[in-house]
């Protein structure tokens, strides 16, 4: 059973999440609390926590200093940030941290599941032993194809020149979102069916982990997991149209090699199962019987 410890030092919005968890998750995890980051340091060494959920913003230790030091100890702990701060003065500091992803408050309950299913699918499969590989070079090519294009040679956009860790004018930001929405749609366009990460895409566009969930956050409403998952479930939806095709294949074919993941992911963000989806799909294509 997965560990997920939830650290806020706001007694009610922690109350909520742990709610909301409970609810969604139907007793396949362990949930522990901490109302600031000391407290959550010593429940996550007491628990050996797995998946942590930390407000940014808390007294004492805050929550990007209590993800330093679990990281420190631990390589692979998924950690999730929650922040109300839209500008993340503090999430700037996080570059090492390596975090899952950022949650800006208030968040949407999908958004919050799609981010939490995937923290416990990456603990479930380091409890159970698999170790992520290093990039295949298959997988390093298709990457570079995503950043460099067809030719090889560097899209417009993309390098040191246009990274930038520090915090630019509003009105020099604004001007350059759509150049950064189609870098990172492209890039998704030609990765999405590998193990990609916020930090594949950050680095490749030079930016800090956390500036650029920020920035990701302005072009699409949404955080990275979210909009990963929800483009690849999309992708699926068009490829269960072919009845021909199996449902576990289309699953790999969109990024999940486990098909029971890949169901409880498409049930999340569609309400139905692949094989329901398909089973509407047709049930909507048939025509009715002529009378005469």
């Amino acid at each position: 059973m997965v560990r997920i410890l939830v650290a806020d030092d706001e007694m009610l919005e922690r109350a909520v999440l742990c709610k909301t968890l409970n609810k969604n998750l139907k007793g396949r995890c362990a949930i522990f609390q901490a109302e600031n980051g000391r407290e959550a340091l010593q429940v996550y060494e007491e628990q050996r926590v797995q998946v942590v959920i930390l407000d940014i913003e808390m007294p004492g230790i805050n929550g990007i200093e209590a993800a330093e030091r679990i990281r420190a100890k631990d390589k692979k702990c998924c950690i999730i940030f929650l922040t109300a701060f839209d500008e993340f003065a503090y999430a700037r500091k996080a570059i090492t941290v390596r975090a899952l992803d950022y949650l800006l408050k208030p968040y949407e309950e999908k958004e919050l599941m799609l981010v939490v299913e995937e923290a416990i699918r990456q603990a479930e499969e380091q409890a159970a032993g698999e170790k992520e590989s290093d990039i295949t070079g298959g997988h390093a090519k298709s990457k570079q194809a995503g950043l460099y294009g067809k030719e090889g040679y560097m899209a417009e956009g993309y390098g040191a020149d246009f990274g930038c860790q520090a915090p630019a004018s509003d009105e020099y930001e604004n001007s350059r979102l759509p150049g950064v929405k189609e870098m990172i749609e492209q890039y998704i366009c030609g990765n999405y069916i590998y193990d990609i990460s916020m930090q594949d895409l950050a680095r490749a566009m030079n930016y800090s982990e956390a500036y650029f969930s920020k920035l990701f956050k302005q072009c699409f409403g949404r955080n990275f997991t979210s909009y990963l998952t929800e483009y690849r479930v999309g992708v699926a939806k068009r490829l269960l149209e072919d009845p021909m095709v199996n449902v576990k294949e289309i699953g790999k074919a969109v990024g999940y090699g486990d098909s029971n993941y890949f169901t409880k992911v498409f049930r999340r963000v569609t309400g139905a199962s692949p094989t329901e989806y398909r089973a509407q799909i047709f049930r909507g294509k048939q025509m009715p019987e002529n009378p005469l």
